[in-house]
C-alpha cells in the first residue's frame, strides 16, 4: 500500500505542490523558510482558479 503526504515535483524551476496533506501545509512551510510564493505552483488547483490565489499559476 504506497499513501504519501506529500507530493512535489520541481518543474521549470518551480515548485508544484502535486498533493498536500499536512495539517499546516506545505506551500507556507516552504514560504516561512524563504521560498518566494511566486516560485510554488498549488497544482492540485484546478488551472483556471489558480490566478485567484497568491501563489504562482504555472
Amino acid at each position: 500500500m504506497f499513501g504519501p503526504l506529500i507530493h512535489i515535483d520541481i518543474l521549470n524551476d518551480k515548485i508544484w505542490i502535486q498533493y498536500d496533506g499536512t495539517e499546516v501545509g506545505v506551500a507556507n512551510e516552504l514560504v516561512d523558510q524563504g521560498i518566494p510564493k511566486e516560485e510554488i505552483v498549488i497544482a492540485y488547483h484546478p488551472p483556471n482558479l489558480r490566478p485567484y490565489g497568491e501563489f504562482a499559476v504555472s
